[in-house]
């Protein structure tokens, strides 16, 4: 199954460009579904009527688009949570909620939309499902989630401690306080499932990122900042869509000098992309509403929205260690983050664990078993990867001759390589 995920920074006219990206592949035959949060916008752009939220709506022939509602996915766990835990609640004499009354909670958004794209991503019913999602720095911290949520599970819950349930009544009486009760366990087990599931459809290699932005004095600076972002949590993006692109060679001269701004900022952006599509997406003149409008920037020469064919496949977890020891007794560990500014690095060794630091996003990975045996010398930025040198620690890695162990790295921001 491919997936593509929509964003871009907000106001560029994300929601139609998926909508679009959807029909062209209907157009081409392929079975398609349409995922979307927003209320209003999908409806507007399709004009299809009210979409459904608990099962996907007929748009044309092949294509089927679905709103999630955050506030119903909320009610309906909560209300599970709270006649799972009812015992619990009635010993604390605590009044349960009713349905009607809950209102979701900040955050419940993410959680919707994540786990309605795994139970799409399950269905054999689609074989494209175009996202769109939230504006890109959210997307990006959407798709962080899981991972960080399951770093706080075995944290909070190891699963080897697990392995003690059937001792738990024993050692409540001889400490004299309760013990973790065995449901608090068992739903850690849950959410694990579940988020390591999610997890399996955003790395998958038919998953991949296109964002979406107008042409502007600051578009590529900002795009770079949000593909660094991206890669930092292992995302891969495969296009960027310049939207909204006014004619050139108009005789009127406001309309001259709009599109002459235009053209520089998308000169600007494919140098800063020359590896990824660029493509071009004309403005109507209007918003687009309709299935024949959206036909309009499907059939456009330059748009590359009907281009929804996979990529080559990437490998799901792009961080890869290189092994120098032979040539110059170091490990590398390399980080493809394309776009990244070295300034905005930060580096950092927790234990067993690395904080690599892009801008305003951050990424806490666990170190390789091999890599824990060995301590920071250096990191470097070169042509958009990041090397983090590992030199054995002799007190750690049995065999290796007596050097120096000043393995720290040399401040939170990597050096030159």
């Amino acid at each position: 199954m491919r997936t593509l995920l929509v964003t871009g920074p907000g106001g560029a006219g994300r929601t139609t460009l998926a909508a679009a990206t959807a029909l062209a592949g209907a157009r081409r035959g392929a079975r398609v579904l349409l995922l979307t949060t927003e209320s209003d916008a999908p409806e507007t752009v399709l004009c299809s009527g009210r979409l459904a939220t608990d099962a996907p709506t007929p748009v044309v022939p092949g294509l089927h688009a679905r709103r999630i509602d955050p506030a119903d996915r909320f009610r309906q766990e909560f209300l599970a949570f709270q006649e799972r835990a009812g015992a619990a609640f009635d010993l604390l004499g605590a009044a349960p909620l009713e349905g009607d009354e809950l209102t979701e909670l900040p955050g419940s958004e993410a959680f919707a939309l994540l786990h309605a794209l795994r139970t799409e991503h399950a269905s054999d019913a689609w074989d494209l499902v175009v996202v769109d999602t939230p504006p890109a720095a959210e997307t990006i911290r959407l798709l962080a989630l899981p991972a960080q949520v399951r770093r706080y599970l075995r944290r909070l819950l190891p699963p080897e401690r697990q392995a003690a349930r059937a001792l738990r009544p024993v050692l409540a009486q001889l400490a004299g306080v309760p013990m973790p009760a065995q449901k608090l366990y068992e739903a850690a087990e849950r959410w694990e499932s579940e988020l390591a599931a999610v997890q399996r459809v955003i790395d998958d290699p038919g998953t991949s990122v296109r964002l979406v932005t107008e042409a502007g004095p600051v578009a590529a600076a900002n795009l770079r900042t949000l593909r660094a972002g991206l890669a930092l949590h292992g995302r891969r993006t495969d296009a960027v869509l310049v939207n909204r692109l006014l004619p050139t060679g108009s005789a009127d001269p406001f309309l001259a000098a709009l599109s002459g701004s235009q053209q520089t900022a998308l000169k600007a952006l494919r140098g800063e992309f020359p590896d990824l599509p660029v493509h071009e997406v004309p403005h109507l003149g209007r918003d687009p509403q309709g299935v024949e409008e959206l036909d309009e920037l499907i059939d456009g020469p330059t748009s590359g929205i009907g281009d929804t064919e996979p990529a080559d496949a990437a490998h799901p977890d792009p961080w890869t260690v290189e092994d120098r020891l032979a040539t110059d007794g170091i490990l590398v560990w390399r980080v493809p983050l394309p776009g990244a500014d070295r300034d905005a690095l930060g580096l950092v060794r927790r234990g067993d664990e690395i904080v690599v630091t892009a801008g305003r996003f951050r990424r806490i990975r666990t170190l390789p078993s091999a890599l824990r045996r060995c301590a920071v010398s250096g990191a470097g930025l070169r042509d958009g990867v990041l090397d983090i040198r590992f030199t054995p620690d002799p007190a750690l890695w049995p065999g290796t001759p007596p050097g120096d162990r000043s393995g720290d790295p040399p401040g939170n921001r990597p050096g030159s390589a």
